[in-house]
């Protein structure tokens, strides 16, 4: 099990920095639990603590001591960039070697290959949560939140995600994480012993809008209208094939 210390920067009565109507705080926050999520929904193996998962005053040395004493693998700090630049930058502490440099390669080429945002490059600083965590750690700087191009991306939910998503490649990468299988919820609307009875209800599907398919499965001819990641999605098709008189079930495989 992989023990993952995420570390959204500033909160409460912190804001960190602050531009273009934005707040350090609240990003990082969107961004760290945006990533807790994905890590934790498609991956295994891999356990995650949070420095706040709200908007509150935690201290440095509280953060560090929080991940060192849970006994964290890794410590990923997650901020945004003020001082009138533009891009991306990550950091870890001056002098340390593999793993540490290993890891900050691998999750830094996996951002810049997610975002669109210019590689500033990889650097050191004497940061306290790089210095005083026990653990190999990393801090990111996402785009500049005083320099209008970044501020209007950092705007996006969708361009958060996507930040989000690139810390993920690369922890699962770093990490050697695996995938959880992918479980689809697949809406059948019959099951039949002869093939034609199949045929004809797919027919029917099909003529009131349905993308019916006829599958051979465990000895049955099974009328199938749609297969999702989502069972939101899939009970929302099967709803819709029931109003329209088809007798609509949702299973998983």
């Amino acid at each position: 099990m992989v023990k993952l210390f995420i570390d959204p920067g500033h909160g409460g009565s912190d804001p960190g920095a602050v531009g273009n109507g934005l707040q350090e705080k609240n990003l990082t926050l969107q961004i760290a639990i945006t990533l807790r999520d994905i890590l934790l929904n498609e991956y295994e193996g891999v356990t995650i603590l949070m420095s706040r998962t709200g908007d509150q005053t935690v201290s440095l040395s509280e953060r560090t001591n929080a991940a060192n004493n849970w006994g964290a693998d890794y410590y990923l700090s997650i901020h945004i960039n003020a001082g009138g630049g533009t891009g991306f930058e990550s950091y870890i502490y001056p002098g340390v070697g593999a793993p540490t440099t290993t890891y900050r390669d691998i999750i830094h080429d996996e951002i810049i290959k997610a975002v669109d945002f210019v590689d500033r490059g990889k650097k050191t600083a004497n940061f306290h949560v790089l210095r005083e965590s026990r653990m190999p750690a990393m801090l990111t700087e996402n785009g500049f939140i005083d320099n209008p191009n970044d501020a209007k991306k950092l705007k996006s939910t969708s361009f958060l995600a996507t930040i989000a998503t690139g810390h993920a490649n690369g922890l699962a990468r770093a990490f050697n994480l695996t995938r959880k299988p992918t479980i689809l919820y697949k809406v059948q609307i019959g099951a039949f012993r002869i093939k034609s009875n199949a045929d004809k209800l797919a027919a029917d599907a099909r003529s009131k809008g349905f993308d019916a398919i006829v599958l051979l499965r465990d000895g049955l001819y099974k009328v199938q209208i749609g297969a999702f990641t989502s069972k939101e999605n899939a009970e929302s098709l099967a709803t819709k094939a029931r109003n329209a008189g088809f007798d609509a079930i949702v299973y998983s495989e």
